[in-house]
């Protein structure tokens, strides 16, 4: 783990020069460990530009560019698990969904396993497909940064707030899908962006990222058989943990991150009970 995951994305040098090359001026940082890198040291991978360190630790070159070898093993799990339970429950065991999707009067009933399950099922290929580019998309990078414990508690966090916050604002409706969970890791990216929003690089990130959260939630509040809530829940724990972490000493181990992360969601798991013995 780079020694500035504690601050992910790294906090930019006030110096822009190569760390390989000295003499070399640049405005290039590494996607992974955010330090300064020449043209001559950057490596193109679908997750940006990287150092030939990082590059070598998560890629492998081919004709001068990168291709990501490995998913790393939480985010790899969780692509597994919600697209086995997709074709279960699609093409085998359509009766899955009753059971596990997230039916809030089940819930209240004593059900509350489905706060859980409902994160994993989805209703149709364009539903699963967006979750699970997104996860693909947001996931790795998160968790080759901070670790896979704390990714998951990041990821476990962000889903318990998104289901908690369907239960309590729509205490009779019925839910599937990730998106709250997505929604958490989307909250971290632009949480951790804010800190470099100012340089070249990172500006056009922040610019990126607020462009794609308007358009999301934009579509959320249009589309009625879309759970804004849950996006609207597992973003703002995305945005909390982050900058719970941002708050670390950079010494901090995984295992306090991870912590943290768990603390968080343990806060909406408090929610949910006061919720269902209030209603």
């Amino acid at each position: 783990m780079p020694e500035n995951a504690l601050q992910w994305p790294p906090v930019t040098e006030t110096i822009p020069v190569c760390y390989r090359h000295p003499d070399r001026p640049t405005r290039l940082r590494c996607a992974s460990c955010g330090r300064p890198i020449c043209p001559q040291c950057s490596i193109d991978t679908p997750v940006g530009q990287k150092c030939v360190d990082c590059a070598k630790s998560t890629t492998r070159v081919v004709n001068g560019r990168a291709a990501v070898t490995t998913i790393p093993p939480v985010t790899a799990a969780l692509l597994a698990i919600n697209i086995g339970l997709f074709i279960v429950g699609t093409y085998l065991m359509p009766s899955l969904t009753s059971a596990l999707d997230q039916y809030n009067p089940a819930i209240h009933a004593g059900e509350w396993w489905r706060l859980v399950t409902g994160a994993f099922l989805h209703g149709g290929l364009l539903h699963i497909g967006f979750n699970m580019y997104a996860l693909w998309l947001f996931g790795p990078q998160i968790e080759r940064q901070v670790g896979s414990a704390s990714f998951g508690a990041l990821y476990g966090a962000s889903l318990l707030w998104g289901a908690v916050a369907f239960l309590i604002l729509v205490p009779a409706g019925a839910a599937v899908g990730a998106s709250g969970a997505i929604f958490g890791l989307f909250g971290a990216w632009i949480a951790a962006s804010y800190r470099i929003r100012h340089t070249p690089g990172g500006r056009r990130l922040w610019q990126q990222l607020i462009v794609l959260l308007v358009i999301n939630l934009a579509l959320g509040f249009a589309d009625r058989s879309i759970a804004w809530q849950a996006h609207l829940g597992g973003l703002v724990a995305g945005v909390l943990i982050v900058l719970a972490w941002q708050r670390l000493d950079r010494r901090t181990t995984s295992a306090a991150r991870t912590a943290v992360a768990a603390g968080i969601g343990m806060v909406a798991v408090v929610a949910a009970i006061v919720a269902v013995l209030v209603g």
